[in-house]
This record gives C-alpha cells, structure tokens and sequence, in this order.
C-alpha cells in the first residue's frame, strides 16, 4: 500500500518523516488551511513522492508550485472538472500524477468519481464536508464496496492507530494506499513521528 503523509510544512520534521520510508508526501497550497505552506522549506524530500494539494487553484500557479517544489504530483481537492484535469495534463511532464479527491457520505457520492475515469491517475475518498479540503473525520467506508471505477483510489478522512484492525480487515481490488494527516499530529503540519513509525511496523513496512 501507498503510504501518503500529507499537511508537511516543517524541516527538520519533513526529513524525519522522509526517513521513516513513506512514499508520498502532501505539501498543501490552500490558504486556508492550517497546514497552508507559504513558501519552500529550507529541507524538501528527495525520497519521496512530493504531492502539492491544491483547491480551485489556476493551472498557472499549480504550474509555479510545481517547478518550486519539484513535485512528482498534484492533489485536486476542490471543483476541479474532468475538462480542467485534461487541460492541466497536457500542460505538464506525463509522469506528474494527477489526483482528485471526492467527499463521500452516501453511495450516490462515488458516481461523481466516473466522470474522471482515463483523467486522473489516482482518487482519493475523503469526508464529504461543507468546507473545502480535508476535514480529519472518517466515513463509512463499506460505501466503497459499491465503488466500479478502474481509477485505483487512497483512503483519507481521519486515519489513525486507531483504524490498524478496520484497515486490514478492507478489501477492495482498486484499494491502493492510505492518506494520514490530522490524526498524527502533535500540532497542525507538525507530525508524529513516533505514532508514524508505528503505524508503519504495524502494516510490515520495514520487513
């Protein structure tokens, strides 16, 4: 599974979580997140995948981010069309991934996601919310089991220690990795690395 920690902004404390052997790390462009990062840490990881997450942003500035932070992908976490995800692909490199993030609460909720199906490389189930962006709560994931697309997807929506049994008892063949933010955190952007690297031993990473 990957294994995307996202909401970085510190450091020192994007390099210890580098060091723990996750895959993605998510780099949030949203001024109205706790977690907004404002200008280019003094560190950014090498060893990672590094996501920049963005919200009804123009191609324009996505494009800025992308060459500023040299990012290997980009999450969509707005109301980002199908013809919007087309036009920013053809205007970068083909192996930047694009994501989109979709809030689920009913079954109704996945069909949004089809329209995207050969657009986006990855999808991302999240809470659904008023607000835009991540909101730190969990859904219910048995929705997914209704889930048809052939777009592999993320969980995210308040991940924690405590979700280790609910997570390895999910199945679902598009079923690629998990997003972890809020839940491993000491404050906001500043995470845990402790409660990281147990996560981590605890779903076989180092074996």
């Amino acid at each position: 599974m990957i294994i995307k920690v996202c909401g970085m902004r510190e450091a020192k404390n994007i390099q210890e979580v580098e060091n723990l052997g996750v895959d993605w790390m998510g780099f949030i462009f949203y001024e109205k997140s706790k977690r907004f990062v404002s200008e280019r840490p003094e560190y950014i990881p090498m060893k990672v995948k590094r996501i920049g997450v963005f919200v009804d942003c123009t191609i324009e500035k996505i494009l800025t981010k992308m060459e500023d932070f040299q990012l290997d992908g980009i999450q969509l976490h707005g109301s980002e069309s199908p013809e919007y995800c087309q036009e920013l692909r053809k205007r970068i490199n083909q192996s930047i991934l694009i994501n989109k993030a979709f809030g689920i609460r009913t079954i109704d909720d996945l069909k949004q996601s089809y329209d995207y199906e050969g657009v986006c490389d990855y999808i991302l189930f999240d809470t659904k919310t008023e607000s835009k962006g991540g909101s730190g709560q969990s859904f219910d994931w048995s929705i997914l089991t209704h889930y048809q697309g052939e777009t592999p997807f993320l969980l995210s929506g308040g991940i924690g220690l405590e979700n280790e049994e609910e997570l390895k008892s999910f199945h679902h063949e598009r079923l690629a990795g998990v997003d972890l933010n809020s839940r491993f955190e000491i404050s906001p952007a500043l995470k845990d690395t402790n409660k990281l690297d147990l996560f981590l031993k605890k779903f076989n990473r180092y074996e």
